[in-house]
C-alpha cells in the first residue's frame, strides 16, 4: 500500500513537473517576436509553437513516458538555446547599469 502512493505521487510529480514548464515555454514562445527566431538564427516561431504545443498535448492528454521525455527535452532546449538568444537580439535582458542609477541616470551625490 505505501508503494501505491508513492508511485501515485511519483506520477502527480512527473506530470506538473513536465507539464508546467512546457506551457510556460509555449506561452514565452508565442508572446516573442517572429523576426527575433530569424535575427538568433534560430527555427522559426511557427516551429517551436507547433513543437511546445504537441509537447503540452502529449503532457496533458497521452502520458506516453517517451513522449514526454522527448517533450521535456525540446522544453529544456528552448529554455537553455533559444530563449536567451531571443533575449539578447530583442533586448529584453536585464538592465546593465549600476545599482546607484535613478530614472534618470546615474546618482553622483548631489556634485
Amino acid at each position: 500500500m505505501l508503494m501505491q502512493g508513492f508511485d501515485t505521487a511519483l506520477q502527480i510529480a512527473l506530470f506538473y513537473g513536465t507539464l508546467i514548464p512546457a506551457v510556460a515555454a509555449l506561452v514565452l514562445a508565442a508572446t516573442a517576436r517572429e523576426d527575433a527566431y530569424r535575427a538568433a538564427d534560430k527555427q522559426t516561431k511557427p516551429f517551436w509553437l507547433v513543437v511546445l504545443g504537441v509537447t503540452v498535448l502529449v503532457d496533458l492528454f497521452l502520458g506516453m513516458m517517451f513522449l514526454q521525455i522527448a517533450g521535456l527535452i525540446a522544453t529544456i532546449v528552448f529554455f537553455v538555446d533559444v530563449r536567451p538568444a531571443l533575449r539578447r537580439v530583442s533586448g529584453t535582458g536585464r538592465r546593465r547599469g549600476s545599482s546607484s542609477d535613478g530614472p534618470y541616470g546615474p546618482y553622483n551625490g548631489g556634485r
